[in-house]
Parts: C-alpha cells; sequence; structure tokens
C-alpha cells in the first residue's frame, strides 16, 4: 500500500479489481472543477476537489501525483499484458 513516509498507515482497504466494464472518465465542467468518475460495475467513485469552485496547491499536486501514478499503472499492467502475450 502507497503511503507518505511519517503518515499513519490506512486502517481499511477497499479493492475494486478492473476488467470488463471497468471504465475511468474525466467529466469537465465550464462553472465548477471537473470530477474524475471511476466505475467497476455498480459501484462508481468520485474523485473531486473540496469547493466546487475553486482549486488549491494541495489538490494541484494530489492531481499530478494522481496522474503520474496511474501512468505508472498503466505501464506495469501493458508489460504484464505483453509477457501474457508472448508466452500464449
Amino acid at each position: 500500500m502507497m503511503g507518505r513516509r511519517g503518515q499513519a498507515r490506512a486502517t481499511g482497504v477497499i479493492t475494486l479489481n478492473t476488467g470488463a466494464g471497468a471504465v475511468a472518465e474525466n467529466h469537465a465542467y465550464q462553472l465548477r472543477t471537473p470530477v474524475l468518475a471511476l466505475a467497476f460495475g455498480l459501484v462508481q467513485v468520485q474523485v473531486t476537489t473540496a469547493a466546487s469552485d475553486r482549486v488549491t496547491a494541495a489538490e494541484v499536486e494530489f492531481a499530478r501525483q494522481l496522474a503520474k501514478e496511474a501512468q505508472h499503472f498503466a505501464r506495469c499492467v501493458e508489460r504484464i499484458h505483453r509477457r501474457g502475450m508472448t508466452a500464449a
């Protein structure tokens, strides 16, 4: 599990498995901050800013970290998928 140094670790974990039907979508709006929607079948998680009309520096940093880690996740998944394709 990821965690920042010096921060207490989470005491609960929710695992949402990807697969058929899993969707990630960014919803951009003109009059409010964006919403990142992650859907896993009937379960949906929405990531948004604390206020709908402004963004803090901490939220910008989180968004950048989220994008970076999602890119790493995609590379790892792609690498494992390619490995499986060559083994078949």
